[in-house]
C-alpha cells in the first residue's frame, strides 16, 4: 500500500474551503458554513456573496483557534477567538474575488437574474467625468447591485472545475501556472561562451 504525504502542493492549506465551492453552494441556497440561505431563483449580488465568504472564512479560522486552545487546555470562547484573528488574515481582496466571479460568468455558470437594486456605501462605484469652469473633475457614480444565480450549466459543472475556473476555460493546469515565472531562476540559463 502506497501512502501519500499529507502535504499540499504549492498554495495548499491556505483556506479551509475554496471560493468556487462556497459560491456554488451559496447560490444553490444551501447556506454553506453557516451563511445566510438565499432563494436560488432570486440569487444574490456579488458583494453579498463576497461578504458571506469573508464571514465564513473568519468563523472557520475562529473555530480552528478554539479547537487548538481546547487541545492545549486553554479556555477560549468563539467571541474571543474572533477578536484575536488579525483582520488581514482572512482578507478576501475585492479584485481577486471579482476576477474569479468574472471567470464564472465567462464559463456561463452564473447569470444575471435581471433584478437590481440601488447601490449603497460599499458597493462597487463607477466614475464619470464632469467638466466645470475650473477644469475636469472625476465624479464617482454608484453602480446598481446586480443579482446573479446559477445556470443549469453551472449546477452540472464538476466541483474540480469550480475550484479552478482558469483550467476550465483555457485548459491551463495549475501546475503549469505555478512553474511559469516572469524571470528565470538564477543558474537556470546556460552561460553564453563569449570566448573571453
Amino acid at each position: 500500500m502506497m501512502t501519500m504525504p499529507l502535504r499540499p502542493a504549492r498554495g495548499g492549506f491556505l483556506r479551509p474551503f475554496g471560493c468556487g465551492e462556497f459560491i456554488h453552494s451559496f447560490l444553490l441556497g444551501n447556506g454553506p458554513q453557516g451563511s445566510t440561505r438565499i432563494d436560488p431563483e432570486v440569487g444574490a449580488p456579488t458583494e453579498d456573496i463576497r461578504s458571506a465568504y469573508k464571514d465564513a472564512l473568519l468563523h472557520a479560522h475562529a473555530e480552528d483557534l478554539v479547537a487548538l486552545a481546547m487541545e492545549r487546555g486553554i479556555d477560549l470562547s468563539m467571541e474571543e477567538a474572533l477578536r484575536r484573528i488579525p483582520h488581514r488574515l482572512n482578507m478576501v481582496r475585492a479584485h481577486s474575488f471579482y476576477r474569479y466571479f468574472h471567470l464564472l460568468k465567462q464559463l456561463g455558470w452564473v447569470e444575471p437574474t435581471g433584478e437590481e437594486e440601488g447601490s449603497f456605501m460599499g458597493g462597487m462605484p463607477g466614475a464619470r467625468v464632469e467638466r466645470t469652469t475650473r477644469g475636469t473633475t472625476l465624479v464617482e457614480v454608484p453602480q446598481p447591485r446586480r443579482f446573479y444565480r446559477l445556470t443549469a450549466k453551472g449546477k452540472e459543472a464538476p466541483q474540480s472545475a469550480w475550484s479552478d475556473p482558469l483550467q476550465a476555460i483555457y485548459n491551463y493546469p495549475r501546475e503549469t501556472r505555478s512553474k511559469s515565472k516572469a524571470y528565470p531562476r538564477p543558474g537556470s540559463l546556460p552561460r553564453s561562451n563569449t570566448g573571453r
